[in-house]
């Protein structure tokens, strides 16, 4: 099951040079992850500076 970020995102970023598929993209004024690209590494998880990022 693929990686969601909540309404927490704060969009700064952070997490998307940690992806090794370039799943994560801006959605809106948040990221998104997209649930067929990832792979469910958790590398994203610990690069958010607000605990954004959680497995579905």
């Amino acid at each position: 099951m693929a990686h969601t970020i909540s309404d927490e995102c704060i969009n700064c970023g952070a997490c998307d040079d940690s992806c090794p598929v370039n799943a994560i993209s801006e959605a809106g004024d948040k990221r998104a992850i997209a649930a067929d690209t990832c792979i469910d590494c958790g590398a994203c998880v610990d690069t958010c500076p607000v605990s954004a990022i959680s497995a579905a």
